[in-house]
C-alpha cells in the first residue's frame, strides 16, 4: 500500500474516506482515475483509497495534480472480469481489486464503497464481506431515474440485484427505497407505488397482490404514503417517488430506458445532419438541443445503491466514463456524509418492529441530504 492521503487525526476535521474500484470496468482504471479527479475538486473533506494495479495507478495518478495528498493506493494483484462468474468470485475473489475495495468497508477504513465492475460479483462479494442488515431477506439495487418530479428524479428499486420477490422482499424494498428517496431526494414523506400490469387492484400476479395489502398497512410505519399499483408509464412520472419491483423487471426497463434515450440522441442527430437547412436549424436550437441533452443524460445519475447491507456499496454503470464514474463518487460521499448507512439500519428495524408488537415504528429524525441537504423530515 502507498501512503498517499490525509491522516484524519491531524487534518483538523473528520474526513469522508471512500473506497474505489479502479479495475473492474469497461474502460479500465484512466477512466476511474479521470472520473475521481473530477469529483474531488468538489469534495473537500474526502480522502480515497483506490485500489488495484499500483503501478499503473501511481503513474494514472501522478498525472492529475488534483489528487497529491487525497489518494491512498491499494495494490491488489487480479481483477474481476464481466465475464466470472458470481459463485467463483466468491469463492476466488480474495486478492482482486473488487475484494480489496469492499474490505476496506467491512474494516472499517472507508464508509462507503465505488465499483464499476461486474454488478453480480460486486453483490456476491458485498454480501458475503458486508453481510445483510438484520430482517432484510434480498437485497436491493437502487438507481435514480429522471422524471417529471421537482427534483428531477424517481427512485426505482430493485433493478438488477435479484431476479425474483417475494411479497415480503417488496415490502422490505419499499422500506429502504423511501429511506433513500428520504435522504436522497429531500422528501419528507415519499410515495410509493408497486409496479404492475395495471393500477386495478385485481390485477398482478398473487405475490403482487399479497405486497400491496402489506406495503398499504405498513405506510406509516415506514414514513410514506403508499399510491397503489403503478405502470410503466409511470415510472417517469411525477405521480410516484418510489417505484418497487422485482429485480428482472426493473433490470429490463433500466436498460429499455436506456436503450431508448440513446436512441432518441441518435435519431435527432441523424436527422439535424440531413441537410443544410436542417443543420441550420440546429445552430438555432443548439442551446435547447444542449439542455435536453443535459437532461437525458444517464451519466448525470449514474451510481446504483445496494440497500440492505451492513455498508454503503455504489455500482456503477460498467461502460461509465470520467464523467460517470465522478456522479458515483459524489453520491458515495453525499451518503456518506449523511450518515445514510445509519439511518437506514434504524429505518428498517424500527419500520419492521410494528408488524412485531404492534408499535409505531417511525424515525423522524433522518436528515435530509439530497441536491441541496439540510432540512430534517
Amino acid at each position: 500500500m502507498a501512503n498517499g492521503a490525509q491522516d484524519p487525526a491531524t487534518d483538523g476535521a473528520k474526513r469522508i474516506v471512500i473506497s474505489v474500484d479502479a479495475m473492474g470496468g469497461d474502460r479500465g482504471p484512466a477512466a476511474v482515475v479521470a472520473g475521481l479527479a473530477l469529483s474531488i475538486r468538489e469534495l473537500p473533506d474526502a480522502d480515497f483509497l483506490l485500489h488495484g494495479n499500483e503501478e499503473e495507478l501511481a503513474r494514472l495518478v501522478a498525472q492529475e495534480a488534483g489528487l497529491a495528498g487525497r489518494v491512498t493506493l491499494c495494490h491488489a494483484d487480479r481483477v474481476v472480469t464481466m465475464q466470472d462468474k458470481p459463485s467463483q468470485v466468491m469463492r476466488h475473489g480474495e486478492g482482486t481489486s473488487m475484494w480489496s475495495c469492499i474490505e476496506s468497508v467491512k474494516q472499517g477504513a472507508a464508509t462507503a464503497a465505488v465499483s464499476c465492475g461486474n454488478t453480480g460479483a460486486l453483490m456476491a462479494l458485498s454480501m458475503i464481506r458486508l453481510r445483510r442488515l438484520p430482517g432484510i431477506n434480498r437485497p436491493a439495487i437502487a438507481s435514480l431515474w429522471p422524471s417529471r418530479n421537482p427534483g428531477g428524479f424517481n427512485v426505482m428499486l430493485d433493478m438488477g440485484a435479484d431476479v425474483k420477490a417475494e411479497a415480503n422482499d417488496l415490502l422490505q424494498f419499499a422500506m429502504m427505497g423511501a429511506s433513500y428517496a428520504r435522504n436522497g431526494l429531500r422528501l419528507a414523506r415519499p410515495r410509493v407505488g408497486l409496479l404492475n400490469v395495471g393500477t386495478e387492484e385485481h390485477k398482478g400476479r398473487a405475490e403482487l397482490k399479497e405486497a400491496h395489502e402489506l406495503v398499504a398497512q405498513s405506510a406509516e410505519a415506514g414514513g410514506f404514503d403508499y399510491v397503489g399499483f403503478v405502470e410503466g408509464s409511470d415510472i417517469p412520472s411525477d405521480r410516484v417517488d418510489v417505484i418497487v419491483t422485482d429485480g428482472f423487471t426493473g433490470n429490463v426497463a433500466l436498460k429499455t430506458g436506456e436503450g431508448t434515450a440513446k436512441l432518441i440522441s441518435d435519431f435527432l442527430r441523424e436527422e439535424f445532419n440531413a441537410s443544410v437547412f436542417s443543420r441550420l436549424a440546429a445552430l438555432f436550437a443548439l442551446s435547447t438541443l444542449r439542455r435536453l441533452q443535459k437532461r437525458m443524460d444517464p451519466r448525470r445519475a449514474n451510481g446504483g445503491v445496494f440497500l440492505g447491507l451492513n455498508g454503503t456499496v455504489i455500482k456503477s454503470h460498467g461502460s461509465a466514463d470520467a464523467t460517470g464514474v465522478a456522479a458515483a463518487i459524489r453520491l458515495a460521499h453525499q451518503l456518506a456524509a449523511a450518515g445514510f448507512q445509519e439511518r437506514l439500519a434504524a429505518r428498517v428495524a424500527s419500520a419492521m418492529r410494528p408488524r412485531q408488537d404492534g408499535t409505531d415504528g417511525a424515525t423522524p429524525s433522518e436528515t435530509a441530504v439530497g441536491t441541496g441537504g439540510g432540512t430534517k423530515e
